[in-house]
C-alpha cells in the first residue's frame, strides 16, 4: 500500500500548507455570533426584514450551499505529510487544542440558540417580540449541524489515548443524545466494518431511507450488547452507572434537563429535532463512507483485514477542513488513533465523485444516488456485482439486472 505522493517541499523545510486554514473548523460552531446574529440585526436595521430570516438557516446553508459550491471551487486537497515529518507533526499540541475549542463554541452557539427560541423580547435585534416558528426551527437545525459536526469532533477525540480527550468526546455527544457512539464505533463499527454484520456499513441497493432506521437502532443494540459483554466479564449487570451507554444517555438527560429548567419547557421540541438532525447527519455520513463495500472471506472463514479498497474517500480541500480529515476514511481505518493532521489519501482507496457535503445531500435522493454510485461500485469490483456487499430485500433483482455485467460496462 502506498500513500499518495506529496509533491510539496522536501522534509526538512515541510510545513503543514492547512496549519492556518484548520482554524476554518472552527466557522460552524462560531458562525451564529460572528455571521448570523450581526446579519440579522443588519438587516433587520435597514428595513430588510424578509431577508432577516435567512441567517437562522445558517447550519443548513453552510452544510448543503456554501461548502460544496467551496469543493467545487478550491479542488483536491492533494497535500500528503512525508514519513520524515509524521511524528513532530502529530506532537504538535496546536492540532489537538483546535478539536478542544470546539466543545465551548458548540455549547455556546447552544445555549445561545435556546435563549433565542425562547425569548419573548428580541427588540435588540431588530425583532418584534419573540421568533416566527419559521425562525426557530431554522435555528433548531443550524444547531443540530453543529451538533452533528460535533459528533465528528468527537469521532476525532474519542480515538485518542488521552483520558481528557476521551471525556471531552461523550461531553461533544451529549448534545445529539448519541453518546453511545463512543462505544459502537470504536469497538463495533472498527471490528465490522465493511462486512454485512455492521450496521454503520451501508450495502448495494440500500438507500439511505432504508439504511437510517436500520444503522440507528442497529447502532444503539450493538453498544448495548457490547457493555453488556464488558460488565458480564466483570461480574456485573447492565443496569448500573458501570454501563458506559447508561452513563451517556444519563449525561444528555441532565443538559436536557438544566436546559428546560432554564428556558422553559416549551425548549424540548426544538432540543429533539436538533438532536436528530445532528445524529442524522453523522448517518448520512456513515451511508456514504462504505457503501457496497465488502471485506472478503479468507479460507479460514474470517474476514480479511480492513484496507483501502474498503472505504469510500474523497480528498476535496474544503470538506477535509471543516470534518478533520474524516473523508481520508481508509487511512483512518487502518490507523485508527492516528490524529487528523497525520491522516493521508491512498492510491487503491475507492474515490468518491465530490466532497462529502455534497455527496451527503444526494444520499436524500436515492435514485440519483444509484445513478451516480452504482455504477463506481460495480466498476470497482471489475464489474463482480457478487463481490458487493448486497442489501438482502434487493439481492435477487440486483443480481438478475447486473449478471450480464462486464468490466468496463458501466462507464
Amino acid at each position: 500500500m502506498s500513500a499518495v505522493p506529496d509533491e510539496s517541499a522536501p522534509p526538512e523545510t515541510w510545513r503543514d500548507p492547512k496549519r492556518y486554514l484548520w482554524l476554518w473548523g472552527l466557522f460552524a460552531p462560531t458562525g451564529l455570533f460572528t455571521i448570523g446574529l450581526p446579519l440579522i440585526w443588519g438587516l433587520n436595521a435597514i428595513g430588510w426584514h424578509g431577508l432577516a430570516h435567512i441567517p437562522y438557516w445558517l447550519g443548513p446553508v453552510l452544510l448543503y450551499i456554501v461548502i460544496p459550491i467551496a469543493d467545487l471551487a478550491f479542488g483536491a486537497d492533494g497535500s500528503n505529510p512525508p514519513d520524515e515529518v509524521m511524528t513532530a507533526l502529530e506532537n504538535d499540541r496546536y492540532y489537538r487544542y483546535l478539536t478542544y475549542l470546539y466543545l465551548p463554541c458548540q455549547y455556546a452557539t447552544l445555549f445561545a440558540a435556546c435563549y433565542l427560541i425562547t425569548a419573548g423580547d428580541l427588540n435588540w435585534l431588530g425583532v418584534d417580540g419573540g421568533l416566527q416558528v419559521a425562525d426557530k426551527i431554522g435555528l433548531a437545525l443550524t444547531v443540530g449541524v453543529i451538533g452533528g459536526i460535533g459528533i465528528n469532533t468527537a469521532h476525532e477525540l474519542g480515538h485518542k489515548k488521552v483520558g481528557l480527550e476521551r471525556r471531552l468526546s461523550r461531553i461533544a455527544l451529549a448534545q445529539t443524545g448519541y453518546g453511545h457512539f463512543y462505544i459502537e464505533h470504536n469497538r463495533g463499527h472498527h471490528v465490522r466494518v465493511a462486512t454485512p454484520e455492521d450496521p454503520a456499513s451501508a450495502r448495494f441497493g440500500e438507500s439511505f431511507w432504508a439504511f437510517w432506521p436500520r444503522t440507528v437502532w442497529g447502532s444503539v443494540r450493538s453498544a448495548w450488547d457490547l457493555e453488556r459483554t464488558r460488565l458480564r466479564r466483570l461480574d456485573s449487570g447492565p443496569w448500573s452507572l458501570r454501563n458506559d451507554v447508561l452513563t451517556a444517555w444519563l449525561l444528555t438527560v441532565v443538559l436536557y434537563a438544566a436546559l428546560a429548567a432554564v428556558f422553559g419547557p416549551e425548549l424540548l421540541p426544538y432540543l429533539l429535532l436538533q438532536a436528530v438532525v445532528g445524529f442524522s447527519l453523522l448517518e448520512a455520513v456513515n451511508y456514504l463512507e462504505h457503501y457496497g463495500l465488502v471485506r472478503q472471506r479468507t479460507p479460514s472463514g474470517r474476514y480479511e483485514r480492513p484496507a483501502p479498497t474498503h472505504s469510500w474517500n474523497s480528498d476535496h480541500l474544503v470538506t477535509n477542513i471543516f470534518l478533520y480529515h474524516l473523508q481520508r476514511h481508509s487511512d483512518h481505518h487502518a490507523y485508527p488513533t492516528r490524529r487528523y493532521q497525520i491522516l493521508r489519501s491512498w492510491e487503491q482507496a475507492p474515490e468518491l465523485p465530490s466532497g462529502y457535503a455534497s455527496m451527503i445531500l444526494l444520499a436524500y435522493f436515492p435514485p440519483l444516488w444509484r445513478r451516480v454510485m452504482d455504477k463506481r461500485v460495480l466498476a470497482h469490483y471489475d464489474g463482480d456485482i457478487t463481490r458487493a456487499n448486497i442489501h438482502p430485500p434487493q439481492r435477487d433483482r440486483i443480481l438478475a439486472r447486473y449478471r450480464t455485467a462486464t468490466p468496463g460496462a458501466t462507464g
